[in-house]
């Protein structure tokens, strides 16, 4: 039995931690810091892992609780979720005033009015207060099971929490919109796009794919949220009109869209429908519209449907901000991670107040799909009033004399080769040192993950590389210090310390120098994997496709991938340069020596974010230790360390029986497998605060 005390406290911590997840996601007001929240979060973990029983659905722990599904199952709405009809103008609007008044019999009906938020309808049902399911709309009869994705949203509650007086329904289902903000959609595409994965098209078509993920770890890593609309089926007290049912979703912690408004008349609906319009660009998130609604509950039921629509609200759309253009051209530029990114160029067009003449056309794929030929006509849409888009081709108006746009497999900028893989949609230039993406790569070279060279930040990288004393990696190495001892800010003791810093840089393992590199494919995991195996770097740079592919946890592709880095003259050229600098090109064969064999040839897994530990620095440690950390939960993992988000990976090793760890059982582990020379996390921690 679990002491009273424990469950006790286990409870409190879920009303605190919902109250301040509510402060946080609904209200944007936190009433205590990160730390104390994470602090608060960390308790409930421990307390879960030594009590399991004590783990409920509804804990704010379980976020995300399933491992990948095979399918979706279909869940039948017992109240339909129908669509809107719309209006685009004023007189349709009044148009419909008029029929809701002739079907009422009287005119003195309120209305209220909300922003259409531009997302994915969906159901969310509670039971008791606590989240059981969540559905997409689907045809509004029938829509697919998503209750794991939907746990993943941070502003959805697992748990209602006290409405202000009012008593929770037993059965409560709010009906709304998941959505992305405009800020998080570009960071999200930013990300994408500094990977070399494909970018999303809008918001909307983002948070519909997120949702529709079959491993919710994807949904959890988007950044959703959740605005409810209405509420569908409920068993018990509801409120007699819209407005009303809308504050007591928000008494139970359920956020609704922001703006809400009743008004006693049409002329107020339009006039505020006009307000949104003007503020549409200033939104957080994308609307496209307005909807209005009958405020009066019973009235609603009165008014009835007609085919799948209510007729008592409508939704008025914003205008389309669109207009035809012609591709004059498709122009190829080169990202960091060395993607070839097709632009169109178009004849300027003026679209919302903005002149157009460039469109993002995402990659090659993107180009078939709209079967697009430069000097066609085409429809240029401003997404979200900021990203211009090709969206669809005219073909009427194709004279003949279009041409057909083939994508390069050399690089436009240096003419290396230009590669795509079977399962991306993207095409890279294979060149480490291509012109394009030197910023970048000397950022990532330098950075404390790669070679750590300290005091070599964004600036001076960037600056360096304008100034021309930086055109490979090698030049790092060799710069002109006569020359930079002319600039600005750079006096002797500055130099001095960025020289030494260079100087260890050239001592780093050859796991850092493979990271520095920009190797597709291979971050600091495959770098360890790959620098273990062979050892040098003459090594790996003979070593076959199959010999890559046969370390554990590598793939095809990622094999495919360092195997073409070193077919490349020029990679293998700048390889030989830098080690004419001094750069180390080996891996210490043993740096620690273990003590006894508690990690000793064990499967490791990391999951979740560690106190006092950096992930390199576990996963370094446990290297030492003799150890394999992998990236994925199997029936041959040995142990499983867990910190805080750690997610499925945690639910997959119960599943399986595997043993897991918290980072405290972790550190005992350690401190027993390694020479007591050797520093602990606890001072590097320190240190590293104090050189911040």
């Amino acid at each position: 039995m679990v002491d009273t005390e424990v469950n006790r406290r286990v409870e409190e911590l879920h009303t605190l931690i919902n109250r301040y997840n509510y402060e946080y996601h609904a209200l944007d007001a936190p009433s205590v810091s990160d730390a104390e929240y994470d602090e608060l979060m960390n308790e409930l973990r421990r307390l879960e892992t030594e009590h399991p029983e004590l783990i409920t659905p509804d804990s704010p722990t379980q976020r995300v609780g399933t491992i990948p599904s095979s399918g979706f199952n279909t869940v039948r709405h017992e109240i339909p979720m129908l669509s809107l009809g719309n209006v685009y103008n004023e007189q349709e609007l009044r148009d419909w005033a008029e029929r809701v008044y002739r079907l009422a019999g009287r005119r003195d009906i309120e209305f209220v009015t909300e922003p259409k938020i531009d997302g994915s309808a969906v159901s969310i049902l509670y039971r008791h207060g606590r989240y059981e399911r969540g559905a997409t709309r689907g045809d509004g009869t029938t829509g697919e099971d998503i209750t794991a994705n939907i746990r993943t949203v941070r502003n959805v509650p697992l748990r209602l929490r006290d409405g202000d007086g009012r008593e929770i329904p037993d059965v409560l289902e709010a009906r709304g919109e998941i959505y992305m903000r405009k800020a998080d959609f570009e960071k999200l595409n930013e990300q994408r796009g500094d990977a070399g994965e494909p970018l999303f098209a809008n918001p909307r078509n983002s948070a519909a794919g997120s949702l529709r993920q079959l491993d919710p770890a994807i949904t959890s890593s988007r950044p959703l949220r959740f605005f409810a609309w209405d509420i569908g089926l409920v068993e018990g007290e509801s409120e007699p009109t819209h407005s009303g049912n809308l504050a007591m979703l928000r008494s139970f912690g359920i956020s609704t869209a922001p703006g809400a408004t009743t008004h006693q008349s049409i002329d107020d609906v339009w006039a505020e429908c006009q307000r949104w319009l003007e503020r549409r660009p200033e939104l957080e998130f994308e609307i496209d519209g307005v909807v209005i609604k009958v405020n009066d509950v019973e009235l609603q039921a009165e008014l009835g449907t007609v085919a799948h629509d209510p007729r008592w609200a409508t939704a008025y759309k914003f205008p389309a901000i669109q207009k035809t253009t012609k591709l004059i051209g498709i122009e190829i530029n080169v990202g960091r991670t060395g993607s070839l990114n097709p632009t169109a160029i178009l004849e300027p067009v003026e679209i919302g107040g903005v002149v157009i003449r460039r469109s993002t056309l995402h990659n090659e794929d993107e180009i078939r799909r709209l079967g697009v030929l430069i000097g066609d006509t085409v429809v240029v849409e401003r997404a979200g009033e900021v990203i211009p888009k090709i969206i669809a081709v005219i073909e009427s108006r194709r004279t003949g004399d279009e041409k057909p746009f083939v994508m390069p497999d050399v690089c436009p900028v240096c003419g290396s080769k230009a590669e795509r893989l079977d399962d991306e949609a993207m095409r890279y230039c294979i060149n480490a040192s291509c012109p394009a993406r030197l910023k970048e790569q000397v950022r990532h070279f330098v950075s404390r993950g790669a070679m750590d060279i300290d005091g070599f930040g964004s600036r001076i990288s960037e600056d360096f590389v304008d100034l021309g004393l930086i055109h490979s990696f090698a030049d790092i190495f060799r710069l002109d210090w006569e020359r930079i001892r002319e600039l600005e800010g750079f006096g002797d003791k500055r130099i001095e310390k960025l020289q030494q810093s260079i100087e260890e840089g050239k001592t780093r393992p050859l796991s850092r120098l493979l990271t520095a590199l920009g190797i597709r494919h291979v971050g600091e995991r495959n770098a360890v994997l790959l620098a273990t195996e062979f050892h040098t770097m003459d090594r790996l740079a003979e070593a076959t496709t199959e010999e890559i592919e046969a370390i554990p946890g590598f793939g095809e592709i990622v094999a495919l991938a360092v195997a073409d880095f070193f077919h490349e003259q020029t990679n293998l050229d700048l390889i030989r340069e830098l080690a004419s600098l001094g750069v180390n090109m080996e891996e210490p064969t043993e740096r620690r020596r273990p003590r006894s064999d508690a990690f000793s040839g064990k499967t490791v897994v990391l999951t979740g974010r560690l106190e006092h530990l950096t992930r390199d620095q576990a996963q370094e440690m446990l290297r030492n230790a003799g150890a394999t950390v992998t990236g994925s939960v199997s029936q041959k993992t040995d142990f499983v360390i867990v910190g805080e988000d750690a997610g499925s990976k945690a639910t997959r090793a119960q599943e399986l029986g595997i043993t897991i760890l918290n980072e405290d059982a972790l550190l005992q582990l350690l401190r027993a497998e390694i020479d007591d020379g050797v520093t602990l996390p606890e001072t590097q921690v320190e240190d590293d605060a104090a050189d911040s």
